[in-house]
């Protein structure tokens, strides 16, 4: 059954998408930030590429030089992991140190370009995460690995990444867990004091009655 699961998760891998790739556009002093979510000890490369938007052409010129863009990337604790200024287009890389939902900003340095003041930015993003993330013609010319050396250094990459996803889930299920043991305690709790408040408010009730029907001579 675990080698079925292992083979199923192997193919899934194989048919999943290489890349996140999307495009978005921003404005002056506009940020835009993404949530991408990460297991531990994961490589992360980004690639971008942007566009300025050309208002007397109306379109988006094929290059912007001089244009500069700052990216951040916070993890799930709001540490910065990486926080630096690169050119109009480029790559960035990070390493995740803890699992969980790692935020990626953008934003461009149009204050300090004159010609982009008010304008508009099409921003071309690409990441690559895990095993996605290693350029393998690089690595089998630089180890020099046949095609078959190269295969299996690929699926190995790929059961790591898998093993680091399946991490990743038990993290997430032991969270979740320990929230709803949490939750459910405190409910407890909260129903054991309504009941107690309800005993005691019953009882005062019952005394402050008999009180006012014996000052009454009712009873």
């Amino acid at each position: 059954m675990a080698r079925l699961m292992v083979l199923l998760l192997l193919l899934l891998a194989f048919c999943a998408p290489a890349a996140r790739g999307l495009y978005f556009h921003i404005g002056e002093t506009e940020k835009r930030c993404f949530i991408e979510e990460i297991p531990d000890e994961t490589m992360v490369i980004g690639n971008y590429r942007t566009q300025m938007w050309d208002k007397q052409k109306e379109v988006f010129l094929p290059s912007t030089p001089g244009l500069g863009m700052h990216v951040e990337v916070k993890d799930p604790e709001g540490k910065v992991v990486l926080s630096r200024q690169y050119g109009s287009e480029g790559r960035f890389t990070f390493t995740s140190h803890t699992p969980g939902d790692h935020q990626i900003c953008l934003h461009s340095n149009s204050t300090k370009m004159s010609l982009f003041a008010g304008g508009r930015l099409r921003v071309h993003l690409d990441i690559q995460v895990g095993e996605h993330a290693n350029n393998y013609p690089e690595i089998a010319a630089k180890d020099k690995l046949t095609e078959l050396q190269l295969r299996a250094r690929q699926l190995l990459d790929q059961v790591e990444q898998i093993q680091k996803e399946q991490d990743y889930q038990r993290y997430r299920e032991e969270r979740f867990r320990l929230t709803s043991e949490s939750t459910n305690q405190r409910v407890l709790w909260w129903s054991i004091a309504q009941t107690v408040i309800l005993i005691l408010t019953g009882i005062w009730q019952m005394r402050h009655l008999k009180s006012f029907f014996e000052a009454k001579k009712l009873v």
